[in-house]
């Protein structure tokens, strides 16, 4: 095994089970932590039992509307559980890759990619605890990379939201044959698959502690995400706009919070793919296409 040794948190998850497979596949020292190994939940998990010189934290409650309704899985997991593990990689003289969300964003009023410059602004509970979580890591260690991350879809799926956007507008164009889609939430739709390769690319660069965007290149309306995936799986549905007052949730949601990921491409030697071309690498792993 080369380089260091890793242990990533919540391994079970779209974007844990594709690093898993790529450090596999680069012959990486990787150690997938899973929920029945730890429980994120109880504050008195510790870690004296694993030995790791980088920690990777994907684990975290993304359902945003069950946040909204219930804050409390979400402040104990997404922002107290960061703040021990900081703690425990600063006592081990470990890094801390500490995977946070576009939703610490309120939807600034620009119309082009945040860059890591942009002050922080959530609109719900879900972006609020993965902001806390941010700072509670920083505040327990100085070598914390925050990777922000961003409507992610991923072959195995999110289990806690039982699949991923792409599956789902599948699922009901198959069943319906008519969608309705808001039009004006603009967002960076990233495939997990490319977030772990850039974030294990990261590490490998021992990139300076600090903010980083991983996300694919370009931005889209859930509506202009949607008729992508319906038109390219070739499925005959109509895919109408709708604006965000006609699907009312218990959560508000940022209406932009697209990400500019200059600043990861600089550090990694290489540019983000457009999230077209990762739809339709997804698409043909799942036979689609």
């Amino acid at each position: 095994m080369a380089g260091p040794r890793i242990a990533l948190f919540g391994a079970n998850g779209q974007l844990g089970s594709d690093m898993t497979k790529q450090a596999a596949e680069r012959g990486l020292a990787l150690v997938a932590v899973t929920r029945a190994q730890l429980d994120a939940a109880d504050p008195a998990a510790g870690f004296d039992d694993l030995a790791f010189d980088v920690a990777i934290n994907c684990v975290a409650v993304t359902r945003v509307d069950d946040c909204e309704k219930d804050p409390a899985p979400a402040v104990a997991i997404n922002a107290h559980f960061a703040g021990r593990l900081a703690k425990a990689c600063a006592a081990k003289g470990a890094r801390l890759v500490q995977v946070s969300t576009d939703y610490v964003y309120g939807g600034q009023a620009q119309r082009e990619p945040l860059s890591e410059e942009i002050g922080r602004a959530p609109v719900n509970v879900y972006g609020a605890t993965k902001a806390l979580g941010e700072d509670l890591a920083r505040l327990e260690h100085d070598d914390v990379v925050v990777a922000r991350v961003a409507s992610l879809f991923g072959v195995a799926g999110a289990s806690g939201k039982g699949g991923n956007f792409v599956e789902t507008m599948l699922r009901f164009g198959e069943e319906r044959g008519r969608l309705t889609v808001v039009a004006d939430q603009i967002m960076s739709p990233t495939a997990s698959w490319d977030a772990g390769e850039a974030i294990l690319d990261l590490i490998a660069a021992e990139a300076p502690a600090g903010d980083y965007h991983v996300v694919n290149s370009g931005v889209a309306s859930w509506w202009e995400f949607a008729s992508r995936i319906i038109e390219r799986a070739g499925v005959s549905a109509e895919v109408a706009p709708i604006p965000t007052s006609d699907f009312p949730t218990p959560a508000r949601r940022p209406p932009y919070s697209a990400l500019s990921s200059a600043k990861l491409a600089a550090a990694i030697g290489r540019p983000m793919p457009h999230w077209t071309d990762a739809l339709d690498r997804y698409l043909q792993a799942k036979g689609r296409l």
